[in-house]
């Protein structure tokens, strides 16, 4: 495994065909004042990330719930707002979990605090590298590392699809204790001590955004011009089937590409 040089580089990302971490040099970097409609989950997250840095007691954390909701994104804001003080991140596919044991031995002397990022975290029925997961984030015979944070996004509240069969109290699959089962698909999510939830947002959260990141074009639009945009990001909106901030940034790009979009009449 290549050695990063931490002190020039923030945040690195596994690369599955070298089998390697690569230093990031382009970081998508986020303001934490621009995610707007999820104070809550904010305020928690930034929370257990200040106690993190501090080296007091952290829970590792999962974000779940609706797409383009912000869950991606404050991993982002908080690696802008405190890589200052030495706080690193990781990002890591679903699918080379099974390299995290390597990867924390690599860094866990280190004087940094690391965030080990997954993104869209979710396992199939039959898949197993979910454990290796499990015991980087609960430990096995060995003390997980001080200094890694494990936080991942996932559309999936229980990480694990879960069926209705595996509650009947009979033999699932030629297994005896269905019960068991349950349990086990349970115990993945039970290691994250935080777990966030992110719902779809109403029109008004979705158009509070709209407005934020249409903050310049509005300074001297009118009323009307005003509503005309907020009537063409509904739009926009429904025809994609939900609302979101990703949504919002996609309408504005829209706009961005041409002009004309935002000058279209309603019928």
């Amino acid at each position: 495994m290549n050695k990063i040089n931490w002190d020039k580089t923030i945040a690195a990302s596994w690369r599955t065909r070298q089998e390697k971490l690569k230093a990031v040099d382009d970081v998508d970097l986020l303001e934490l004042d621009k995610l707007l409609c999820i104070d809550r989950q904010k305020k928690a997250f930034i929370g257990n990330i200040e106690n993190f840095l501090a080296g007091k007691p952290t829970n590792h954390i999962l974000l779940w719930g609706a797409r383009g909701t912000g869950k991606s994104s404050l991993v982002k804001a908080a690696l802008n707002e405190y890589h200052k003080r030495k706080l690193r991140v990781i990002e890591i596919p679903k699918d080379d979990l099974r390299w995290l044991i390597e990867i924390t031995d690599e860094i866990r002397k280190l004087d940094y605090r690391f965030i080990i990022f997954c993104d869209d975290l979710s396992f199939e029925e039959g898949e197993t590298t979910y454990k290796e997961l499990k015991s980087t984030l609960q430990g096995s015979i060995e003390k997980p590392p001080e200094n890694v944070l494990i936080i991942a996004t996932s559309n999936r509240r229980h990480l694990i699809p879960e069926k209705m069969s595996d509650n009947e109290q009979s033999s699932l699959n030629g297994e005896i204790h269905a019960a068991d089962t349950v349990q086990e698909k349970m115990s993945l999510a039970d290691r994250f001590g935080m777990s966030l939830s992110f719902y779809p947002m109403t029109q008004d959260e979705y158009l509070s955004i709209v407005d934020m990141l249409f903050a310049e074009e509005l300074k001297n639009k009118s009323t009307e011009e005003h509503a005309h945009i907020h009537i063409l990001a509904a739009r926009f909106a429904g025809e994609r089937g939900s609302r979101s901030g990703r949504i919002a940034q996609q309408f504005y790009n829209a706009y961005s590409i041409d002009n004309s979009f935002c000058k279209r009449k309603i019928d």
